[in-house]
């Protein structure tokens, strides 16, 4: 089996080394043990969580929770709700309901070639994240089906999504991680690559193996690496060479274990999809005689091929489900369409000030949030308890309800909640979003319990030092009692 692990690089003008020590992959938490299922009065919830919450490892951290009947708006329990918190991934329930409010669970992105002039053609990207090599080849089969055998002038237009390619509040150790990706007009393949990393005989270097020919040609690569002894401990090491394209493999797999797949961002997203499109025309034997990256928008005349993604309900799956931060992003970037984009404005700016008007006329109060990307990536983004209960409940009465829900993992069985809350009385009856990163953990959603009426809830965890495992077993705690309730 090959193990798959995630670096990237930041494009500084300094090198950028990436330590990674591989081990066996984990889930998000440890596997819960069996809870014994019990009856909880509301009036009990209280001195429930005060006593999780109030452990003396819990000292140094913030808590901010809120638990809200979800039909009558009553609340059960309620610490720091106002308050602002970094919510990280939770973030992405703003962004996806705003999404599915203002352009439909229908909605498509496209992606067009038009005829310009003669052999002249011209691709118009939208911003679709999810594009693959797939939909360019039918693309080129398009145009071959169209007579166009020849093309004087190859034209990508990378003008649609305006702005820098990541959110200039992103940390450097995520711009260079493949769930930092860039976000442009023309995602394609997530605007990642990969290559493995295959031991070879002891003292050998590693094998390097790309899944991709066309970036294998865009750099060198210097390979210092090597192959150790049997049950040695496996470390790799990639540095970028800012001043050029240039690899450097440092580090060592034991000859016995797992072929290493390696996730990189690309550094220039549109000449990265320039590139795999004319691979594409070049299977259908059309010929390019030159091509270039444009970045100011065009007028063309004729579309003569067009590919769609799925419906917007799938893609906000994908999004909630895997939390999925290049699709957060491209839709907060789709939502500028609903609004006239001023000269010095980024397509995000725009995309924002739609998100809130959309979020604001859903019923969410304003104050309760300030967010600066659509993914959560930012340690800028400020989010309440009360901003995420008010969207959930909210949304659960829109048009757009079950689409919404569904999109959000279930308590051991789907997305990032899979491997949590087994075997407990929470399984199966809770949906929510996670979200992580250094010093946050936070989970939002809804909770059937059997016994009880539905509840939705959002706890917040921020400024804590006590390891993932600990913290998130903590609020797994509080969701199974909520998931106990029952009307005594």
């Amino acid at each position: 089996m090959t193990k798959k692990i995630s670096i990237g690089f930041l494009p500084l003008l300094l090198s950028v080394q990436i330590g990674i020590t591989l081990k066996p992959a984990k889930a998000q938490t440890q596997v819960a043990p069996t809870t014994a299922t019990k009856s909880i009065c509301p009036r009990e919830l209280g001195g429930i969580v005060d006593a999780v919450t109030n452990r003396p490892q819990f000292n140094h951290m913030r808590w901010g929770i809120l638990v809200q009947n979800l039909g009558s708006a009553q609340t059960l329990y309620s610490r720091d709700a106002q308050k602002y918190f970094t919510p990280a991934s939770t973030n992405k329930l703003l962004t996806t309901a705003a999404v599915l409010q203002q352009l439909g669970a229908n909605f498509r992105f496209r992606t067009s070639v038009y005829r310009s002039g003669n052999g002249v053609l011209h691709v118009v990207g939208r911003g679709d994240p999810s594009l693959t090599d797939i939909q360019l080849v039918a693309l080129a089969k398009q145009l071959k089906q169209k007579g166009v055998q020849f093309v004087k002038w190859l034209i990508v237009d990378d003008s649609y999504v305006r702005g820098e390619v990541v959110d200039p509040s992103w940390q450097w150790e995520d711009i260079q991680s493949d769930y930092g990706a860039p976000i442009n007009s023309l995602i394609l393949n997530q605007n990642i690559f990969s290559l493995k990393l295959v031991p070879q005989t002891v003292g050998k270097p590693l094998q390097v193996l790309w899944n991709d020919r066309n970036e294998a040609k865009q750099w060198k690569v210097i390979n210092q690496s090597v192959t150790a002894a049997k049950n040695q401990p496996n470390k790799v090491n990639i540095t970028r060479d800012l001043k050029g394209a240039i690899l450097h493999i440092q580090g060592q797999l034991a000859l016995n274990s797992e072929p290493v797949i390696v996730s990189l961002p690309v550094v220039a997203p549109a000449e990265y999809f320039l590139r795999h499109f004319r691979s594409a025309l070049a299977s259908e034997k059309i010929t390019v005689a030159q091509a270039f990256v444009s970045a100011s928008s065009s007028k063309p005349e004729q579309e003569l091929a067009a590919v769609e993604s799925p419906e917007l309900s799938k893609l906000v799956t994908e999004t909630n489900l895997n939390s999925n931060n290049l699709f957060a992003e491209a839709f907060l970037r789709v939502m500028a369409i609903k609004k006239p984009i001023n000269k010095n404005q980024t397509s995000a700016d725009a995309g924002l000030q739609v998100m809130k008007a959309t979020l604001t006329q859903l019923g969410v109060d304003a104050a309760g949030y300030f967010v600066v990307d659509g993914s959560g990536l930012s340690r800028k983004d400020l989010v309440s308890p009360e901003a995420l209960v008010q969207t959930l409940r909210l949304m659960a009465k829109s048009p757009a309800a079950f689409v919404y829900r569904a999109s959000l993992p279930v308590a051991g069985r789907s997305g990032t909640l899979k491997s949590r809350f087994l075997n407990t009385p929470a399984a199966h009856i809770v949906q929510a979003k996670t979200g992580s990163m250094g010093g946050v953990i936070s989970l939002a959603g809804y909770v059937n319990p059997p016994k009880y009426q539905p509840l939705v809830f959002s706890i917040m965890v921020n400024q804590t030092e006590q390891p993932l495992q600990v913290v998130r077993q903590a609020i797994d705690e509080i969701v199974v009692s909520l998931a106990q309730l029952q009307d005594c």
